[in-house]
This record gives structure tokens, C-alpha cells and sequence, in this order.
């Protein structure tokens, strides 16, 4: 199950028999999925220049996945004695479809993308799924999320754009929609003026950009596999799904990333 996405790089993992339930009861996740993720791609533009907002990348996912009829659902689960309603529990998931089974039931999939959040979101997220599992409402969860060799090679992704766009210092990248804030100039200059062991402005901008932007404390797959390994969201199956680094692309038509750069230096000029 999900070949197509293992040959292309993506991590795949299944947990408590979420493998069996999808490929018998809904055997037809797999195929939107990958439909979805195969054609996803962020360029490196994109990366550099994104602000506090959502990711385009992520904006891009859930467009293709609401084309696929997966829409965002809030669940409520309320106790009532002698029908008198004593407590209720909302849940919003971002993408939610059900399907007819094969015994002629119906059964609902959830899933959440977290391309690159604050790790605490997996716990929310996990136990959102535990919660809706043991209520009957969801019969799996899936999370995509940052894949190991996308986080770990986002400083070589960010050093190539860094070369072949021949960055050499803060205004180069203004051309790309990026504007420190004045506390992130002093860190890099910090780090390229020192006398000891000094870095070259490249090196000390991606060390920067990159800790802040896509640090440990992110949602990533070795964050997300810690908690799982550990029990956290157990016993809803889960479906766990890491982009790779090659949906990072630096061949987009000039076109395309004109829209992304002129939104980036908007936001940048707002923030001013």
C-alpha cells in the first residue's frame, strides 16, 4: 500500500492495523492520497520568502484534497443524563471524508497536515484522533508532515538557493521577497563579524533562517515518530506520512514565483 509514494521518497508508516483497515474498507484513501501528494511541490522561493502565515505548499494541499471531497469537519460529543446535556467536546479537523463500506455501513477517515508547526500540534492532534476513534466517529487518522530527509537537508536545499540565485548579502535577498527583522540582521552579523572562527554570510544566514524557521522544536518526523513509538494517541491506527525533500523544486517559471515574491514583499513592507 502507498508503493507509489515509497518509490518517490515519501516515509510511510502504519500503526495499529491501519494498513489492513484501509486496504480492505477504504480502499480508495490510497489512490486520492497519492494522486494529491505526488503532484505537490514547493519551490525554494517559497521557502525563503513565506511569512507567518500558512505555507502556499500546505494552501496547495488542501485545495487538492478538498477536490477530492475531503472537508473540514468539527465533531461534537456531548453527554447527556436523562437527556439533560451535562458536558460537550468539540473537535475540528482540517480534512475529514467518509466512505461506504463494504457491509454497507459508512466509516470517516480524518487527517491534519503539519508541514511545519510547533511539535506540541502532534499531541493535539493524536489525541484528537484518540478521542474520535473511541467515540466510534473516525475509524483512522493520518498526518502528513515534514519528512526526515526534507528536514534534514533543508540547510543544503536553502545553500543551493543561496549559489545558484548568487545571494551575497541582505539586499540580494530582497529581490526574493525576504526582509530580516532587525534582530535577525544582528544575529547573522554577529556571526559573520566575530574573531573567532567567523562565518561567511551565507553559512551564517542559513544557520540562522533555518533554526528559526525549521528547528527541533517543529513538526517533524522524528518529533511525531517519538510520540507515536510512545503510546501517544493509541489505539486509533494511524497512517503517518513524511514529504520528502524532492517536492523542493528551483525550476519554477519565473511567472509562477512573481505572485509568491509580491506577496512576501508586501507582507514585509506591512510589518514595517
Amino acid at each position: 500500500m502507498f508503493e507509489k509514494l515509497c518509490d518517490a521518497g515519501f516515509q510511510v508508516e502504519f500503526h495499529s492495523h491501519a494498513r489492513a483497515i484501509l486496504a480492505v474498507d477504504f480502499p480508495g484513501v490510497e489512490a486520492e492520497l497519492q494522486d494529491v501528494l505526488l503532484n505537490a511541490t514547493i519551490p525554494i522561493e517559497e521557502i525563503i520568502a513565506s511569512g507567518g502565515g500558512e505555507a502556499k505548499g500546505t494552501q496547495r494541499l488542501r485545495r487538492g484534497l478538498q477536490a477530492q471531497g475531503w472537508a473540514t469537519i468539527t465533531f461534537t460529543v456531548e453527554k447527556l443524563i436523562n437527556k439533560q446535556p451535562r458536558e460537550a467536546i468539540s473537535h475540528k479537523m482540517d480534512h475529514v471524508k467518509t466512505y461506504d463500506l463494504p457491509d454497507g455501513g459508512q466509516g470517516t477517515v480524518a487527517m491534519e497536515i503539519e508541514w511545519n508547526n510547533k511539535d506540541p500540534f502532534y499531541d493535539r492532534d493524536l489525541e484528537n484522533f484518540k478521542r474520535l476513534h473511541a467515540e466510534g466517529a473516525i475509524s483512522v487518522g493520518v498526518i502528513v508532515t515534514r519528512g526526515r530527509s526534507l528536514h534534514d537537508r533543508m540547510p543544503e536545499l536553502v545553500r543551493r538557493f543561496f549559489d545558484e540565485r548568487q545571494i551575497q548579502g541582505f539586499d540580494d535577498l530582497l529581490r526574493w521577497g525576504y526582509e530580516p527583522t532587525p534582530k535577525q540582521r544582528a544575529a547573522i552579523m554577529t556571526r559573520v563579524s566575530r574573531a573567532r572562527d567567523p562565518l561567511t554570510f551565507r553559512e551564517a544566514f542559513v544557520s540562522k533562517f533555518v533554526g528559526d524557521k525549521f528547528g527541533e522544536a517543529t513538526t517533524h518526523w522524528r518529533k511525531l515518530e517519538e510520540r507515536v513509538h510512545r503510546g501517544v494517541g493509541n489505539p486509533c491506527p494511524l497512517v503517518l506520512i513524511g514529504l520528502p525533500d524532492s517536492i523542493v523544486t528551483f525550476s519554477e517559471p519565473e511567472k509562477d514565483l512573481n505572485p509568491i515574491i509580491a506577496e512576501a514583499q508586501a507582507e514585509a513592507e506591512t510589518d514595517e
